[in-house]
C-alpha cells in the first residue's frame, strides 16, 4: 500500500460521508423519532458514515503494514489520522445526540484534510528527525488528534448555541469537552515524557508548548465555570470558541510565528 492509492480511498470516504450527511439532514426534526421515514434516513446516515470511517481505517491499516510502522510521523500521516477521527467523532456525536448538522461539519472538515493530502504528496516523503523515533510519539499524536476532533465538534455546538437554546446542546458540549480535555491532558503528559527522553527536559516553554498550556487552561476554565453554574450560556459558548481558536494556534498557527522558527516542534512542511 502506498500514498498513490490514497486518492481512491480518500474520495470514496468523502463520498460515503457526504451521503451520510445528506441523509441526516433529510431526517426532519419535526418527524417522530419512531416514524418509519425518520428511522430509515437515520439508519442510512449512520450506515454510510460507518462505511466512510471504515474506508479510511482500512487505508491506515494497510499503510501501517506496508510501512512497517504506525503512519503517524509525517504531516500527511497526521492529517490522515485527523480526517479519520473527525469522521469518527461526527458519527459518534450524531449517533448519541441526533444533531442533524454534525455530520455535515465532520464531512467538510475531513474532506479538507483529505484534499490537502491528495494535492500535497510531498509531505509524505520528508526525512524524519531522530527524536520522532520515540515510542511516546505515537500515543502523543494519536490522543491529540482524537481530542482535537472531539473539541472541534464542541466548537460547532458552541457556534450553534450562540443562536439556539437547548439543554441537549450543552449536555453534548460538556461531554465532548470533558472527554476531549481528558485526552488533551494525556497528550500533554505523553509529550512531556517523550521530550524528556528526546531532549533531556519535560518542558521548555517554547511557542508550541506555551500555546498547548494556554489551550488546556482555557478548556479547564470552561469545565470549572460550567460546574460552578454561574456563567451565562452565551459566555460559555464564546469561551469554547476562543478555546478552539487557541487550539488551532497550538496545532498549526505557531508554525507561522517568527519566534517559533527555532522551535523543536516545528518541522519543514
Amino acid at each position: 500500500m502506498t500514498w498513490d492509492l490514497f486518492i481512491l480511498f480518500g474520495i470514496l470516504s468523502a463520498v460515503f460521508s457526504a451521503g451520510g450527511a445528506i441523509f441526516a439532514l433529510c431526517a426532519n426534526d419535526h418527524w417522530s423519532v419512531s416514524s418509519v421515514r425518520y428511522r430509515q434516513r437515520r439508519g442510512w446516515a449512520i450506515l454510510l458514515s460507518v462505511v466512510s470511517v471504515l474506508v479510511l481505517a482500512s487505508f491506515i491499516v494497510l499503510l501501517w503494514i506496508s510501512l512497517g510502522r504506525p503512519p503517524l510521523k509525517t504531516m500527511g500521516e497526521t492529517r490522515l489520522w485527523y480526517s479519520f477521527f473527525a469522521l469518527l467523532s461526527g458519527l459518534l456525536t450524531y449517533a448519541w445526540w441526533r444533531f442533524r448538522w454534525i455530520l455535515s461539519f465532520s464531512t467538510v472538515l475531513a474532506t479538507v484534510f483529505i484534499v490537502i493530502n491528495i494535492l500535497r504528496p510531498e509531505i509524505h516523503d520528508q526525512s524524519l528527525m531522530p527524536a520522532l523515533q520515540s515510542p511516546w510519539f505515537i500515543p502523543h499524536v494519536t490522543v491529540y488528534m482524537f481530542s482535537y476532533s472531539l473539541l472541534g465538534c464542541a466548537f460547532l455546538i458552541a457556534l450553534i448555541g450562540l443562536f439556539k437554546k437547548g439543554k441537549d446542546l450543552f449536555e453534548a458540549a460538556d461531554t465532548l469537552v470533558y472527554i476531549g480535555t481528558a485526552f488533551l491532558t494525556f497528550g500533554m503528559l505523553t509529550g512531556a515524557i517523550w521530550a524528556k527522553q528526546a531532549w533531556g527536559h519535560y518542558w521548555s516553554w517554547d511557542p508550541k508548548e506555551t500555546w498547548a498550556m494556554v489551550t488546556w487552561l482555557c478548556y479547564v476554565l470552561y469545565i470549572h465555570m460550567r460546574l460552578m453554574g454561574r456563567t451565562s450560556r452565551k459566555t460559555l459558548c464564546l469561551l469554547l470558541i476562543f478555546s478552539f481558536i487557541c487550539l488551532q494556534m497550538c496545532w498549526w498557527g505557531v508554525n507561522y510565528l517568527p519566534a517559533a522558527q527555532d522551535s523543536i516542534h516545528v518541522y519543514n512542511r
